[in-house]
Parts: C-alpha cells; sequence; structure tokens
C-alpha cells in the first residue's frame, strides 16, 4: 500500500480539528450563545483552513528542511534548491526512504567486506612474520655459534656461514616476491607483449628443471610431439609462470612420478596445463592455493621450497595478461594446473 503524502495528513488532521472544532460549539456553546449551525460551519471551517495552513508551514519549513539534510548525506545526486522533488509536497519521503534502506544496504556490504579485508590482513601479517622468523632465527642461531668460538673451528665456521648465506638467500627471494606482486597489483610492471612458440618455452623450462626432477626421479615431458604453438604474452613472465607450476609439480610430487604438459586449441587462445601424479589437494583448500604463503599442510617444514607466494604471483600474471588459471585437484591422485594465453594472431611477430 502507498504511504500517505505529508499534505495529506496535514488536511486529514485540520478536518479532524475543525469537527472537533464544531462538535466542541455545538455541545457547549450553542445552547449558551445561541449560535446558529451556519456559524458554527463557517467558524469550525476557518479553524480547520487556519490549521491547515499553520500545519503546513511548520512542517514544511522545520521538518522537510531536517529531512533535506539527512537526505543530502545520503543521496548521491547533486540536490538543487529548485528541485521539485524536495518538497514536502513530492515524494521526498518514499524516496529518502527508498535512498535510505539503498545507503544501509550499502554501508553493510562495505563493512563486511573491510572486515574480511582486516582478517585477510591479519592472517597475512601472521604468514609473513611465520616465513621470515624461521631463517632468521637459523641466522641468529649460526652467528651465535660462531661469536661464541665456532668462528676459529674450521669444521664449523665455513659451513655454518653458508647455511646463514642460504638462510639470508630465502628472506631475500620472500621479499623479492612480495615486491613483485605489489608491483603487479599497482599496475607498475610492463609487459613485453610479442609472439613466441610456447612449447619451445616449455622445452627450455623442462631442460632447466632437470637436475630436481632426476634427484626425486620424477619423469616431465609432453603428452604428446606437438607442433609449434605461437601464442602472444610476455615471454619472460609465462616462462616464470612454468618454472613455477613444474618445479612445485617436483618439490610436492611422489618420488617415481611424472609430470605431464598439454596444450589445447581453443577460439582465440590456448590452454596450457601442468599435471602431475602427486598426492593431490583436498577440495575445500582449492579456493585458497592461489593466495599469499598459503600452504595445504601447515605443517610442512618451511625451509624447504620457495617462499610461499609462487602461485599468487603466477596467478597476477596470467590475470595481467587478461587471462585465467585453475586448478583441479583429487587427494591420492594429483593436480592440474591450466590456464589460457591469447593465441597469436601471425606465426611471428
Amino acid at each position: 500500500m502507498k504511504s500517505i503524502k505529508p499534505y495529506q495528513l496535514i488536511f486529514i488532521g485540520s478536518v479532524l480539528v475543525g469537527l472537533i472544532g464544531f462538535l466542541a460549539m455545538y455541545l457547549f456553546l450553542a445552547p449558551k450563545a445561541q449560535l446558529e449551525l451556519e456559524l458554527m460551519i463557517v467558524i469550525a471551517f476557518g479553524i480547520g483552513l487556519l490549521c491547515f495552513f499553520i500545519f503546513q508551514i511548520l512542517i514544511t519549513k522545520f521538518i522537510s528542511n531536517k529531512i533535506k539534510i539527512l537526505y543530502r548525506t545520503i543521496r548521491k545526486g547533486k540536490l538543487h534548491h529548485d528541485d521539485p522533488n524536495i518538497t514536502i509536497y513530492g515524494d521526498i519521503l518514499d524516496q529518502a526512504a527508498k535512498d535510505t534502506n539503498e545507503w544501509a544496504l550499502e554501508r553493510n556490504k562495505e563493512i563486511s567486506k573491510l572486515k574480511e579485508q582486516a582478517a585477510f590482513r591479519k592472517e597475512f601479517l601472521g604468514n609473513l612474520a611465520h616465513e621470515l622468523k624461521t631463517p632468521i632465527f637459523s641466522i641468529q642461531g649460526y652467528i651465535l655459534t660462531l661469536l661464541e668460538g665456532g668462528l676459529e673451528d674450521e669444521n664449523v665456521n665455513r659451513k655454518f656461514l653458508e647455511r646463514a648465506s642460504k638462510a639470508t638467500d630465502r628472506i631475500a627471494s620472500i621479499l623479492d616476491d612480495l615486491d613483485s606482486i605489489t608491483k603487479m597489483e599497482v599496475d607498475r610492471v610492463e609487459f613485453n607483449f610479442k609472439n613466441f612458440d610456447i612449447v619451445d618455452l616449455a622445452e627450455e623450462v623442462m631442460e632447466s628443471l632437470e637436475i630436481p626432477s632426476q634427484e626425486k626421479n620424477i619423469r616431465i615431458a609432453f603428452n604428446k610431439k606437438y607442433d609449434p604453438i605461437y601464442v602472444n604474452a610476455d615471454r619472460n613472465k609465462i616462462a616464470q609462470v612454468l618454472t613455477n607450476l613444474i618445479s612445485n609439480s617436483i618439490f610436492y610430487g611422489n618420488e617415481n612420478g611424472k609430470t605431464i604438459i598439454r596444450f589445447f586449441p581453443l577460439e582465440d587462445a590456448i590452454m596450457c596445463e601442468v599435471a602431475d601424479d602427486g598426492p593431490g589437494i583436498e577440495e575445500e583448500k582449492l579456493p585458497r592455493i592461489f593466495e599469499r604463503f598459503y600452504r595445504v599442510e601447515q605443517s610442512r617444514n618451511r625451509n624447504e621450497g620457495g617462499s610461499g607466494l609462487g602461485l599468487s604471483i603466477v596467478k597476477h600474471i596470467i590475470e595481467s595478461h587478461n587471462q585465467s588459471i585453475n586448478v583441479r585437484s583429487t587427494k591420492g591422485l594429483g593436480s592440474t594446473f591450466s590456464f589460457t594465453l591469447a593465441r597469436a594472431r601471425n606465426q611471428r611477430g
């Protein structure tokens, strides 16, 4: 049901006041003053009309002005003094109620989003502190041992200095990756788009990871022989993507396992897949796999592996190409990471 307009409410109130005045005169004054019926009607009508103008002025000048002030704080559009909608006779109350509800919903959404961001920042800072704490404590331990006499021991000093050096390299790697992500988020990273053969690039990455794959006896191969497939992207950045995905399949894969690289042509893109037969990832953990520092197994030694930012960087690189990356996995059977790249219009460029 549509709400009653202010002027309608004023009119009804004025009529009631006039009726009450007429009844009062009819019951109390007419018998004594011998007022005629016509005169009482005129007087009652005058009282009602006077009340109508008085209430109209009061509400327009006081209540309506207060509503306008409140309305200005929530209404997105600019208000004008001669706006016909901003009047006590218009739909300002209905519109204000509607805009107030919309404003409240927007604020609730903003509050929810801010809470999520606060929770993310809290978890991110905790993870960052955890990632940095381990190598820093290691460095402190090595230096303390050297200062307490280990520096003179030739069997200890060089070994501990090398371990401390590896720990500092890990800290530098974490900070470099954080810097890369930050630059990508604010579009400060320049991308050099050009046409290149993604099959040839994948072969280069596979060769560069031959030693770590041999250490775990993991076979890295294409699922079939491919002719050159040209894409348009930043070659160095895509090399970083492939390196991260393939090295992850080696590091987290099972010994004597395999990593298979596949390519699928789409309409205007090429889908690239990196599949392994490793331990896999639980389904409920898949949505968070690209978060910074997120680890599927929290008990995993953080001194091993990368910075914990690799997949987050991979996601940023692919999204910066206006493409998408996905993961599907089955616990105990392995994981498959797939991403798309724009197909090159010309074979070379």
